[in-house]
């Protein structure tokens, strides 16, 4: 799971909760407990604010969360090999 929500985030500069939510097709007391792990972490990053009167939560991959999701999509391209 976390690893799936850290490749939605890892193409973008920033997005918000609910994007990911469906993206990743979980509820949100699971991406809100997954994302507080990956927080913790060091590797996402939560900002709170508000659209017109509706709040809002936007999530970012951290440089150092971004540079591990980077070192794992290698170790996994090593172990599969090329695709053709």
């Amino acid at each position: 799971m976390r690893l799936s929500i850290v490749a939605a985030l890892a193409g973008v500069e920033k997005a918000e909760f609910a994007y990911v939510r469906d993206l990743v097709e979980i509820t949100d007391s699971a991406l809100s407990k997954q994302v507080s792990r990956l927080e913790e972490a060091g590797w996402v990053t939560v900002e709170k604010g508000q659209v017109g009167r509706r709040p809002r939560t936007w999530l970012c991959l951290t440089e150092e969360g971004l540079a591990v999701y980077r070192r794992h999509v290698a170790a996994l391209v090593a172990i599969a090999g090329p695709l053709h």
